[in-house]
């Protein structure tokens, strides 16, 4: 016995109601050993409702006791009887003596129990009502009207006094959503019953036990005989119909006026949703047939609103999943989706109804609408991680957080509790650390309950336990400091928006990380390449300057050829660089052998195949390896050798290149392979999906290239392989250039010196040097040009101011640049004439007498 000091609300709780020792007494009960065979327990009531033959149950073997042809028909269910949820039922069973029963049989804990109810015989009545109602209800399609139908079509069946439709909060209270009664009740649609009305033990046995009849709550119990077993265990009786009834709960129904009950188990998603409960104002025993044909619409009707609601999920997350796919089509466009997260709370804010939002991003808050104080912030997330318990009504590691009064979880939100009552959190990471969080405003509301919910402290006549209370007269409670509850809709549409915002901000991150690893490989590459290809570069100026002194010819000689060739090397670099949009195989070959002298001393043999990007990038780099290799090494490092390079098409459309030097130094493979050597060897195998053989044979390098089809876009007929460009002007047209004045805006002086001498020796008149912006704007303020010549980049500045001046005046001007295309051409003057750097003489030339001409 508890003492008044110990009472509190998990008495109930507590309460052994799985293990009554009773039953119900308009059925009896037989408990037997697992096989069935003979009869352990018995209700007190068995003897004369089996009408057994003289002398006690106990002990009797079954085919004694009800006949041998019940007794078979029993242990066959017995055989099948797996699941104590679901007990094999028989109907109209004939015992000894000739009475008939419907029997409920199913085995737990050791033992097989069967339940005897008087047969109701009603010829399937009741499971041709049930089909009827299961054809009402399936083609509905909105949970509202769903739930009201329900009522109805279950009294109209059942016949019971009043039907409820009655739904778990959150919190564990529960509301009457629907109801069906007589005319003459009160009607309880609307009103609050508290979560102890229901204690936690009997919502765990409505889980096992889908309908629960309660019969006459004025009836006495049959107690089973014996109480316990020779282990000292009372008979389970958790999946029994029969199972007596709590003398709370009869109490509780007792003053509620209700004489007979019966209950349906709604259960969603494995939990019970809430229940159909059924009273009625006189005793009412409900047959077997028609308490199958209820759990048979209760079984429909919880899976028909387990489909609804995820048919409305659905929904819900498709709309939500609209509206944030806006936001991810834009957080795909831009590098800081953070910053973007925080720019765009109002559309996060419109995804379901609340007053405020914010978001905790890095220690950062940012917050739109009424939320808390920003200075509460982190004392409130810190008692949601460290008492998640308190703070939330449901807490799931990484899942959606939700509370309907912060004040009642955490004290210091009472100062803010009219701007920010109810809160919904999305964790944005796995760790507490980001999040985004709805808020809600107070709203005073009154809850209408039925009678006081709570319970008075009292010794009854059932010891000193909390006594159920006696008036359901409606009681009404304003409640403040609480905002409205999140709805199933809310957790939804926030799950499906925690998703999507933590797979962008994850897919955010590891794409920064992967672009960050790749950047760092492709800074390593491009190093290691810039550094050979600058050191290749520089061996081969020295070597054309070597061979050019070489040759004995004279100093003029000597300047125009070494000009020549490092203008020539200067087109092949550019084309390497330029490679990404493809090009003529021919060409590519023509600019990487240009500088080692053209036509003389190498021979192209080919159609004219085009290469896409790819090929045409990979084969820039593999020819210019090879080009360099032999002016430094091989054939062209010799004045007698010579490169002959030819490529046909396969009859599968694969292009097989073959380069083969002479003349040069006798080759010795001395085994070694450096960067050079990799690269020709296996870029086109690696890049292309093709193949490279190379033989180091005494007379020279031989190489055998296969491009494969797919990387050939265009055959044309056969070209000549494409050679520098630049010509010397006719000496009949210097005059053109004799009068005139050329101003020179250029940043580098040794260039500047190169370009005066050019030009005064193509026969220009004179040249005005200036090596900035300003110092040319000042030398125009003095001198108006013929024409000039304009570097683009002139150190930290552009030339566009000198331009837009000259164009003011009428003068014609070009621009020079050493970049391979026009993007650093200054807005504006696209329009105008570009020549590539370095100069050479008769490009510059030319292009002047063309400006001069065109002016």
């Amino acid at each position: 016995m508890l003492s008044p000091e110990s009472v509190n609300l998990s008495n109930c709780d507590r309460e052994p109601i799985h293990v009554p020792g009773s039953i119900q007494c308009h059925g009896c009960l037989l408990a037997c050993d697992e096989t069935g065979e003979s009869v352990e327990r018995c209700s007190e009531n068995a003897a004369g409702m089996l009408r057994a033959q003289d002398g006690p149950v106990l002990g009797q073997r079954l085919k004694a006791l009800l006949g041998a042809e019940a007794a078979g028909q029993l242990r066959e269910a017995l055989r099948r009887a797996d699941e104590p949820t679901a007990p094999v039922l028989l109907f109209g069973v004939t015992v000894a003596g000739g009475r008939r029963f419907d029997v409920a049989v199913h085995r737990y804990d050791g033992a097989a129990i069967f339940e005897f109810e008087p047969a109701a015989g009603d010829d399937g009545l009741a499971l041709d009502h049930a089909r009827g109602m299961l054809a009402r209800v399936r083609g509905l399609t909105d949970i509202d009207e769903l739930v009201e139908v329900a009522a109805r079509l279950v009294r109209d069946m059942l016949g019971y006094d009043r039907v409820m439709v009655y739904r778990f909060a959150h919190d564990g209270a529960g509301q009457v959503v629907s109801e069906a009664r007589r005319e003459d009740l009160e009607s309880f649609l609307g009103q609050w019953f508290p979560e102890s009305d229901i204690p936690q033990q009997a919502r765990r046995l409505y889980l096992r036990n889908i309908v629960r009849v309660i019969g006459d709550v004025h009836a006495t119990r049959c107690t089973i005989e014996p109480e316990l077993d020779p282990a000292g265990r009372q008979l389970d009786l958790s999946f029994a119909h029969l199972r007596s009834v709590s003398p709370i709960h009869l109490e509780y129904l007792r003053n509620m006026g209700v004489a007979a009950s019966m209950s349906i188990s709604v259960v969603v998603d494995g939990e019970l949703w809430g229940m159909i409960a059924c009273h009625h104002y006189a005793p009412r025993v409900l047959p077997m047939t028609e308490r199958v044909a209820a759990e048979m619409f209760g079984s429909f009707f919880s899976l028909h609103l387990q489909a609804l609601k995820q048919k409305r999920s659905l929904q819900v997350a498709t709309e939500a999943r609209r509206a944030l796919d806006r936001f991810l089509q834009r957080a795909s466009r831009t590098e800081d989706v953070l910053d973007l997260l925080r720019s765009n709370l109002s559309e996060f804010a419109a995804l379901m109804p609340c007053d405020g939002i914010g978001l905790w991003l890095g220690g950062v808050w940012t917050a739109q609408g009424c939320v808390p104080p920003a200075d509460a912030i982190p004392g409130l997330l810190g008692a949601m991680v460290t008492r998640p318990a308190r703070m939330i009504d449901g807490p799931a590691e990484g899942k959606i957080w939700t509370t309907d009064s912060l004040a009642r979880a955490w004290e210091p939100a009472a100062a803010f509790s009219e701007e920010a009552s109810g809160m919904l959190a999305l964790p944005l990471s796995q760790l507490p650390r980001d999040y985004l969080l709805f808020f809600r405003r107070e709203v005073a509301q009154t809850l209408d309950w039925a009678g006081r919910p709570e319970k008075v402290y009292e010794t009854g006549p059932f010891g000193d336990r909390l006594t159920p209370r006696k008036s359901f007269a409606i009681w009404k409670e304003t409640v403040r400091q609480h905002a409205s509850p999140w709805t199933d809709a809310d957790r939804e549409i926030a799950e499906a928006t925690r998703s999507a915002l933590v797979e962008t901000v994850l897919r955010h991150n590891e794409m920064m990380a992967e672009e960050r690893e790749k950047a760092d490989i492709r800074q390593r590459m491009l190093n290691e390449e810039l550094n050979h290809r600058v050191k290749n570069i520089l061996a081969v100026i020295k070597s054309l300057v070597e061979h050019s002194m070489q040759d004995g010819r004279d100093i003029t000689d000597y300047v125009d050829s070494l000009r020549g060739r490092i203008q020539a090397l200067a087109v092949a670099h550019d084309q390497v660089v330029r490679g990404a949009g493809g090009g003529a195989l021919a060409e590519l070959l023509g600019a990487e052998l240009s500088p080692y002298g053209g036509g003389a001393r190498t021979r192209l043999d080919g159609p004219g195949v085009r290469l896409d990007a790819r090929a045409f990038s990979v084969m820039a780099l593999v020819l210019h390896e090879l080009a360099t290799n032999a002016a430094k090494y091989g054939a062209l490092s010799r004045s007698e050798g010579r490169v002959e390079v030819s490529w046909k098409i396969e009859p599968n459309g694969d292009c097989t290149v073959d380069w083969r030097e002479h003349g040069g130094p006798t080759v010795v493979d001395t085994g070694r392979r450096g960067f050079g050597s990799a690269l020709i060897e296996r870029s086109v195998p690696h890049d292309l999906d093709g193949d490279a053989t190379i033989d180091l044979v005494p007379s020279g390098l031989v190489a055998r290239f296969r491009l494969p089809a797919q990387h050939i876009v265009a055959v044309a007929p056969v070209e000549e392989a494409g050679t520098a460009a630049g010509t010397e002007a006719a000496a009949g047209e210097s005059d053109v250039l004799s009068d005139c004045a050329v101003l020179l805006v250029e940043d580098q002086m040794i260039i500047a010196l190169d370009v005066e001498a050019m030009m005064l020796e193509g026969g220009v008149g004179s040249v005005v040097t200036a090596a900035s912006v300003n110092e040319a704007l000042r030398k125009l303020e003095g001198l108006t040009p013929d024409v000039a010549v304009l570097d683009v980049n002139l150190g930290t500045r552009n030339s566009a101011p000198v331009a837009e001046e000259l164009r003011r005046r009428g003068v014609p001007y070009l621009f020079a640049t050493g970049y391979g295309d026009q993007s650093m051409i200054p807005d504006g003057h696209q329009d105008a004439m570009v020549l590539p750097k370095p100069y050479e003489s008769g490009t510059l030339l030319t292009a002047l007498r063309a400006l001069l001409e065109a002016s």
